[in-house]
């Protein structure tokens, strides 16, 4: 059995319980060693096989796996935040289907997750944003035409862009042009729940100064809208007390 768990942001002890009890029996971890925090391979027992996918290919990774099967092993592919999310698991995944072998998926706490903590973010706020547009800029991995930063940017949600931290000067020009104002509100969080973990408060047009001001070049990911400040949103009606709901009567009623 293959297990396909999601590491978490950062912190050791944000992975789910699930995910830690399959890293405590697993013969095989192969973890996304770029970026998955070394502290959680304390996890693993004695004799447990451990591979770094960073210095790995696909074929590499897939023969490994195979190989864990062939004798009658059980695998962790460790992978970081929630392996949905740019986790690069389908391409895992159809050949394992292709080979008959059982797999299942363990979630994770997202990066865009443990940001959200480190600022005290609700990216939801009621008449500011009921929408979140998880997305990152074209670099030497393209990105679908229809997904561009400026069609996206039309929208006024709530943004939440990864692996870009090297580009926010093209980032901002393209939020710009697609409408967020120049003084939108904005964010870059380093490493969100790691013990280093770096939070900035900026706007759209200062998302590359603040970066070289604090000296990031990676591992950040930026969050754009009104939701940043916290500030001009309504009471949700879910606790108002003039709201009916299934479990109470409003004032109203």
């Amino acid at each position: 059995m293959i297990h396909f768990v999601g590491a978490g942001s950062g912190a050791p002890d944000l992975i789910t319980i699930r995910g830690k009890k399959y890293l405590e029996e697993a013969d095989v971890i192969i973890y996304a060693g770029s970026l998955v925090n070394p502290e959680l391979l304390e996890y693993k027992k004695e004799g447990c096989e451990v591979y770094n996918s960073a210095k790995m290919t696909l074929e590499e990774v897939i023969s490994v796996m195979l190989k864990a099967e062939e004798g009658g092993c059980m695998t962790v592919r460790l992978h970081t935040g929630d392996p949905c999310i740019y986790g690069a698991i389908r391409e895992q995944m159809d050949v394992l289907d292709e080979k008959g072998i059982s797999y299942d998926s363990c979630p994770g706490v997202s990066a865009f997750c443990g940001a959200a903590s480190a600022l005290n973010l609700e990216y939801t706020l009621p008449n500011v944003s009921q929408s979140v547009i998880i997305t990152r800029m074209a670099g030497r991995t393209p990105v679908p035409e229809k997904e561009s930063i400026e069609s996206f940017a039309a929208h006024q949600a709530t943004m939440v862009v990864f692996l870009s931290t090297g580009m926010l000067e093209e980032l901002s020009k393209r939020l710009m042009e697609g409408g967020y104002s120049k003084d939108t509100p904005a964010a870059i969080v380093y490493k969100a729940t790691w013990e280093d973990e770096k939070t900035c408060i900026c706007t759209v047009a200062t998302l590359a100064e603040t970066a070289k001001r604090e000296n990031i070049t990676k591992t950040a990911l930026m969050i754009i809208g009104d939701a940043v400040s916290h500030g001009n949103y309504d009471r949700s009606l879910l606790y108002h007390p003039e709201f009916t709901t299934e479990f109470r009567k409003g004032t109203l009623e």
